[in-house]
């Protein structure tokens, strides 16, 4: 552990994935001290990429994954017992983002009785065992918006609230400085032994955790004239008024740069006809497969896993594996293993969540913590 270890609130995390989530809130200046993995591939690209980029800012400590059991095998005891060798400190913090698929409107729409929406039920569980001082959980927002899901949801929460004030909120990626539509749902819980009853009482509406917000970018949606489909291959100008980082362009990587960039040659072939692709527009995302970005646009939300595919948008290939660790804000530092399954890269960067947006919820839990004297 880093020698601010005891300037540093300990983090455990479940559903560890790529660790982007646990990048966002060691920048932030939280550490994790404890990860969870159940796909062994996920696990060893988790140990790559966040060793590569602790060495960049001059962290020594490695990363490993703590434990690659399954949640629903793993118990309390076991995870304190390896998170904390020398005792449970008095605070700690929990985050996770279990697995969605089951809640996402283009998933199974199983819900909570899906394997995967059965985690979440199982991540709740968790957090009344390992009874931290807050936790942070993030999901789709799927989750609250069909009637059966939400009422599900609100047991859970209820069976929690007896312990924890719960506050809720749904970001978007794009309104953080990240060249992608992404919306998700956060939950942040703080025991309520630790915290002020009035700061709740007296918030409006029940909103009581004050949820970030970037107004260099909000509404970035609605707020700027984003470019439209034009035909592939043609030449184009930047629109003044809208910023290059918000654009897929700034995530691209040139022709004579793609073999001195680390995962920059990584990406799936074609198998198919040149024809086919020049029909495809340049910002024809709303394909169901095959969709093209648009370089002066946002990317529709990073997922990469079976029949989706996203293309370059002035070249005949698929995104890179570094082109997309881009999109979901990952700083080039974070460098995967060459030999590791593409599949596996692809689908892994695609279930995490954007590291500035994760960064952003974490300094705004950190001022919270510090404001209201939890710790």
């Amino acid at each position: 552990m880093s020698k601010n270890k005891g300037h540093k609130i300990p983090i455990i995390s479940f559903f560890s994935g790529g660790g982007f989530m646990d990048m966002g809130f060691e920048q932030a200046g939280f550490e994790t001290v404890w990860t969870n993995e159940f796909d062994a591939v996920f696990a060893k690209l988790h140990s790559a990429g966040i060793t590569s980029w602790r060495k960049s800012i001059g962290n020594g400590i490695k990363a490993e994954i703590f434990n690659t059991k399954s949640i629903t095998e793993v118990s309390s005891k076991e995870i304190l017992v390896e998170a904390f060798p020398d005792g449970k400190p008095e605070h700690f913090g929990m985050i996770g983002g279990p697995p969605c698929q089951d809640f996402s409107m283009n998933g199974s729409l199983k819900g909570f009785e899906g394997d995967r929406g059965k985690l979440t039920t199982l991540y709740f569980d968790k957090i009344l065992e390992l009874n931290p001082t807050f936790f942070v959980m993030e999901n789709v927002t799927g989750l609250t918006k069909r009637k059966e899901t939400k009422e599900f949801l609100q047991t859970l929460l209820k069976r929690v609230e007896k312990e924890y004030f719960v506050d809720h909120e749904k970001l978007n990626a794009l309104e953080f400085g990240v060249p992608q539509y992404r919306e998700r749902i956060f939950f942040v819980g703080v025991k309520k032994t630790k915290l002020d009853s009035k700061i709740v009482s007296q918030s409006q509406f029940g909103k009581w955790f004050p949820f970030p917000v970037d107004k260099k970018y909000k509404n970035a949606a609605t707020k700027y004239s984003w470019a439209t489909p034009v035909p592939f291959g043609k030449s184009l100008t930047k629109p003044k008024d809208l910023p290059l980082e918000l654009c897929v362009e700034s995530c691209l990587v040139p022709p004579r740069e793609i073999n001195s960039t680390a995962n920059a040659n990584e990406f799936f072939n074609l198998y198919v006809t040149d024809k086919a692709l020049d029909a495809i527009d340049e910002g024809e995302t709303n394909r169901p497969s095959f969709k093209r970005l648009h370089r002066f646009k946002y990317s529709p939300t990073a997922c990469y896993g079976n029949n989706e595919v996203h293309l370059h948008p002035y070249r005949h290939r698929r995104l890179s594996v570094r082109e997309t660790l881009r999109i979901q804000g990952v700083p080039d530092t974070y460098v995967l293993p060459a030999e590791l399954p593409l599949s596996k890269k692809f689908k892994m960067i695609g279930n995490g969540v954007p590291v500035p947006l994760a960064k952003a919820v974490a300094v705004a839990l950190k001022r919270f913590i510090k404001d209201n004297k939890v710790i």
